[in-house]
């Protein structure tokens, strides 16, 4: 009896000890049921959802006429044509304000289905947030679910290889800019009446420059007896992160790409050269006072008040908007002028040139999304014929008519009647002209750019750069991403202020050395570091 009793006792321990390790086993997640819960649907059983969430900044082009994207006529087809109701979370401001919210968002713990954002340059980078489950992988998703988008990448590798992480994931549903032409859009914009008035040619080198700006300041081109011409207004973020003028002395002032070795602009002796032209314009008055502290609505003043004679700008938001504001005037006219050179029939290193993909106007599908699939098919429709078409040109027939195959924006666009600026009267309908999960068509921007001199811009300001230094949209990972802003954020403090400084004359050239060590003491060249193995492995991709 006693023997079966012991017996007995084993027996049921040795049972507790077997329910204790299948408890533990389903408490956690066996390969098998991990292949069930990753395993997709068949494509051909899944549909448009019902409704989805969705976050996204509201651009100003569509705030002007719209609450929310759902006012937004190419939205509104798209419900009609999918069945899907969308609920836009947009959040309020712009730059950091966004950025905020969108931690804030990230931080709650609650997440709508799909979030567009620039996933690229997230903290910790996008395959850690792939990682913690912030958003998905979305290769196996688009190459089975998104067939419109999947077809562009396999046949545009180089395309394909920015949406596309050193890990091999793919992020987003990228922005895509469809053509070269669309790729430029900023560079130097001169006041050609006032060039007409001084027989002046267009300025293509740094020395050109300097004696029309002088010419501006002191030869009253704007007729009215006084000297109140501002010769030259640029912004410290333009100079810092896109290169009118430094272009020419062969660098980029943050990181660039020399023949595969990342260097920091900076801190190379020709960025002295560059501070050292632009503090003897700011000293003799040819660079605006107020370079440093200016915003949209005092740069339209000086435009408006027929004073500013040539300044860093858009296509469409310079040349188009300035041309549109100043229409009652006589002989106002803007025209690009070529990125400097510091010699004769040379060319400058950078300028402004956007890659096809770069991250921004992008969408994520939150990990927290129940229906990645049938997200997937939506998302997808914006790169069929059919969304490709209304979310370039929105609605035929109120937008835009079908003449000799070429998609013509109606008078609603380009004459609207409510008197919408173009760029406005669009963002009714499309999101062309500001960006989102599509591809953009160079056809828009035939049409938005209707000015000759908007066109000749594109063409001046392409041919004009060699723009082969410019850094490819590479991605770091976590720990990289957590050193580099780490770094950085301390140190663009630091630059940001003491560039100004120097420019002004409130800091002496003479202190560039000290300048240079006080960057590589904050960590420059770790910094650099961590650019080059992001680099080496953007081009082995």
């Amino acid at each position: 009896m006693q023997n079966n009793l012991k017996a007995l006792t084993v027996l049921f321990f040795l049972l507790l000890f077997f329910a204790l390790i299948v408890g533990c086993s389903d408490n956690g997640t066996s390969s098998e049921e991990t292949e069930q819960e990753t395993e997709l649907k068949d494509p051909s059983e899944v549909g448009y959802p019902e409704s989805l969430t969705y976050w996204a900044e509201l651009n100003g082009n569509a705030a002007q006429t719209a609450q929310t994207l759902n006012d937004v006529r190419a939205y509104q087809v798209m419900e009609e044509t999918t069945g899907t109701t969308i609920e836009f979370k947009h959040p309020s401001g712009e730059g950091t304000d966004i950025t905020e919210q969108f931690n804030l968002m990230l931080a709650s713990g609650k997440l709508p289905d799909m979030i567009e954002y620039n996933w690229r340059t997230v903290p910790k980078g996008p395959d850690n947030a792939i990682e913690d489950g912030t958003i998905i992988r979305l290769n196996e998703i688009i190459e089975d679910y998104a067939p419109n988008l999947n077809q562009y990448l396999n046949e545009n590798p180089e395309v394909k290889k920015t949406v596309t992480t050193d890990e091999g994931n793919i992020y987003t549903f990228p922005f895509i800019r469809g053509d070269e032409k669309l790729m430029v859009f900023m560079g130097m914009i001169i006041r050609q009446d006032w060039l007409d008035t001084l027989d002046l040619d267009t300025p293509t080198t740094i020395a050109e420059w300097e004696e029309v700006l002088k010419a501006f300041k002191t030869g009253d081109p704007n007729g009215n007896g006084e000297q109140d011409e501002v010769p030259l207004l640029v912004q410290p973020d333009d100079f810092k992160n896109i290169g009118p003028f430094v272009g020419a002395y062969g660098i980029h002032a943050q990181f660039y790409n020399d023949n595969g070795t990342v260097k920091y602009g900076s801190i190379q002796p020709e960025f002295k050269e560059f501070l050292t032209t632009m503090n003897r314009w700011y000293e003799e008055g040819l660079l605006d006072a107020d370079f440093a502290a200016m915003d949209g609505k005092l740069v339209d003043a000086k435009v408006t008040n027929d004073q500013l004679g040539s300044l860093f700008g858009y296509t469409g938001g310079g040349i188009g908007r300035f041309t549109g504001l100043m229409e009652d005037h006589p002989t106002f006219e803007l025209s690009a002028t070529p990125h400097p050179a510091l010699e004769e029939g040379g060319i400058a290193a950078t300028a402004q040139k956007a890659f096809p993909h770069e991250g921004y106007h992008s969408v994520a599908i939150s990990g927290q999304a129940e229906n990645p699939e049938e997200i997937a098919k939506w998302l997808d429709f914006a790169y069929s014929e059919e969304g490709h078409m209304l979310f370039n040109f929105g609605v035929e027939g109120e937008s835009y008519e079908m003449i000799d195959g070429y998609p013509t924006y109606t008078e609603e666009i380009t004459n609207n009647p409510d008197g919408l600026p173009m760029s406005n009267a669009l963002g009714k309908y499309i999101r062309a002209n500001y960006g989102g999960p599509m591809i953009q068509d160079v056809r828009y921007v035939e049409q938005y750019l209707d000015l000759p001199a908007q066109k000749e811009a594109i063409e001046i300001w392409e041919e004009t750069a060699e723009n082969n230094i410019n850094m490819p949209p590479i991605t770091m990972n976590s720990d990289e991403s957590d050193e580099f802003n780490s770094i950085m954020s301390d140190l663009d403090t630091y630059y940001d202020e003491t560039v100004i400084r120097f420019i002004m004359g409130d800091e002496p050239l003479d202190n560039f050395d000290e300048f240079v060590a006080t960057l590589e003491g904050m960590g420059i060249n770790r910094a650099i570091e961590l650019q080059q193995a992001a680099l080496d492995r953007y081009m082995a991709r």
